[in-house]
């Protein structure tokens, strides 16, 4: 790896070698699209800089930002940078109390309001006093009560020349998405940034045969997450040859998609499954196969299916957060898409394992990346060294120091093993372990990601600590859900379920066997405080809202227990 001195050294470089490339696409409604240039990307970030700077903006300070995805998304953390900020971006689903959380302990006293769906019941967690400003596209009301970024723009001059920032300045600050309780603020470095980011774009140039190609992408994750953070936008940051293409909206996510033809796509297992229950909806499974089966049939057929979706121009796709069903890579491959899937935490800046054509696996994340270190624990805990490791948490040093080993490794809390060919396979976090009666260790990770790969289930939970056998609660699809008013299909969902309880038993050890699968009653959302805003279970939360119930549930008959 061979990064450039910061990050911001190339993103100058882009602008002065390319001011009229099309960087950013941004939809606005109605069918109307904006193109941001190079050139115009950094004028206005060199103009809120200059008004940043002349707000009283300290060496460093905290300047928060709650949006949805966008290209001003992108274009104001440049303005925080090249004014000397450090970025603290909120999840924009967050609930009052966790804006107001984060905007405290940060000690922000700017913050950037944009696109947003629930900013009436958000802005509750805006202190008063703090200094706003409304992006593009932010709500209607936060357009009308604070200064906006056009109006900025226009009357101010832009900051000139190569404002610099230090390999050891901060150049964000990560909140954790708080699955295991209050967010943790990670700080990451210019230093870390930058070299985490010439890692992204080296193992993007090494896929690509070591030719330089220009690529699109589509930004949807949320970019207050560090994989998209990494991934997407620094990576774009540091190779200045891909065009970022946003999303409207939910709504309108298959034309955006289809309007940018991403020719690099990653997402979550659970759309991939979306992508496929949409195929086979409109195509039985069997017809699918039949002519996939067909050598004469197959480019043709993959590609049409893939162009359904938008993704016929894919040339890398990746996965993450969450195990990847095999049998729906093999699909996707079938069609033409090969899927790899990678391994990283916001506190090595999302760079640690990747899989690659030479080097990839069923239910294996790949190998360390170059430049990262890693060796396992003796109880099997994955260490890691990485160049865009983390600094520390913000405000505590006990905790930092309790991170790491002595030698400089982090603490990662998952569990794995390496294969013969150096692949990595997780097979639990540690503290998710915990005991039946039968005095054995269940690691509950590996099993929840068996149950979520029957395209019935959304989501999966196992527990049962103390109790004589583990059990799983899971939340049905989106689809399903309106339809068990219908007899018929209740029982259709009973018998599979009972089916695939056999099924996931025959597949783990004796002491992991599931005694019953419990369906949840009420969908596992944002706004009920069971999901993270990346979608991952709060093991906790469900769990603390069904204790009451548990002890029934082992008396009752039958491997399906409705609550």
């Amino acid at each position: 790896m061979t990064a450039k001195l910061n990050i911001l050294d190339a993103v100058y470089d882009h602008e002065a070698a390319q001011p009229d490339r099309v960087w950013l696409t941004q939809p606005l409604g109605g069918g109307q699209l904006v193109d941001i240039t190079w050139g115009q990307a950094l004028d206005e970030a060199r103009r809120m800089a200059a008004h940043l700077q002349a707000g009283g903006l300290r060496p460093g300070e905290a300047v928060a930002m709650l949006a949805k995805n966008s290209a001003h998304f992108i274009v104001a953390e440049l303005a925080i940078w090249i004014a000397g900020g450090t970025t603290v971006a909120i999840f924009p689903t967050e609930t009052a109390d966790n804006i107001r959380y984060v905007l405290q302990h940060a000690e922000a006293r700017w913050l950037f309001i944009g696109k947003l769906d629930d900013w009436a019941t958000q802005q509750a967690g805006v202190p008063a006093g703090l200094l706003c400003i409304a992006l593009p596209l932010a709500p209607a009301e936060a357009l009308a009560a604070f200064d906006t970024w056009d109006a900025i723009v226009a009357r101010t001059a832009p900051l000139t020349g190569r404002p610099a920032r230090s390999a050891d300045d901060l150049a964000m600050l990560l909140y954790t998405s708080g699955s295991t309780g209050q967010p943790k603020g990670v700080m990451q470095t210019f230093g870390a940034v930058t070299a985490a980011a010439q890692g992204i774009v080296d193992y993007g140039l090494a896929q690509d045969g070591g030719v330089l190609v220009d690529h699109r992408a589509l930004s949807y994750l949320p970019l207050a997450h560090c994989f998209e953070r990494a991934w997407v936008e620094c990576a774009a940051l540091m190779d200045g040859r891909t065009q970022l293409y946003f999303s409207e909206s939910l709504a309108t996510f298959m034309d955006d998609l289809k309007r940018a033809r991403p020719t690099v796509f990653v997402s979550v297992p659970r759309l991939y499954t979306k992508f496929q229950q949409g195929v086979l909806a409109r195509m039985p499974a069997a017809q699918l196969d039949a002519m996939l089966d067909n050598p004469a049939l197959a480019p043709a057929v993959g590609k049409q299916v893939l162009a359904s979706l938008g993704l016929d121009a894919v040339v890398r796709a990746g996965t993450g957060s969450a195990p990847m069903p095999p049998a729906l890579m093999t699909w996707y491959s079938r069609l033409g898409l090969a899927l790899y899937d990678g391994y990283a935490m916001t506190e090595d800046f999302a760079y640690s394992h990747s899989s690659t054509a030479e080097a990839h696996g069923p239910g294996r994340v790949g190998r360390p990346n170059p430049g990262v270190q890693t060796r396992l624990a003796d109880d099997g805990e994955i260490l890691v060294k990485s160049p865009g490791q983390m600094a520390g948490y913000f405000k505590d040093p006990e905790l930092t120091a309790d991170s790491f080993t002595p030698d400089g490794y982090f603490k990662t809390g998952d569990l794995g093993v390496y294969d013969a060919q150096g692949l990595l396979q997780l097979t639990g976090r540690k503290k998710e372990l915990f005991k039946t009666a039968k005095g054995k260790y269940v690691a509950p990770a590996p099993i929840e990601g068996r149950l979520a790969a029957h395209p019935m289930v959304e989501l999966a939970l196992v527990a049962g600590s103390g109790h004589p056998a583990a059990h799983a609660m899971v939340l049905l699809d989106e689809s399903l859900r309106p339809r068990l008013a219908d007899a018929s299909v209740r029982a259709q969902v009973e018998s599979e379920l009972g089916a695939l309880l056999a099924q996931v038993n025959a597949a783990v050890a004796s002491h992991e066997h599931l005694q019953f699968i419990v369906v949840a009653a009420e969908p596992w959302t944002m706004a009920n405080g069971c999901l993270t805003p990346t979608m991952k279970i709060r093991r906790s939360r469900i769990e603390a809202s069904v204790a009451d119930a548990v002890a029934g549930w082992y008396d009752a008959p039958g491997p399906v227990v409705w609550c």
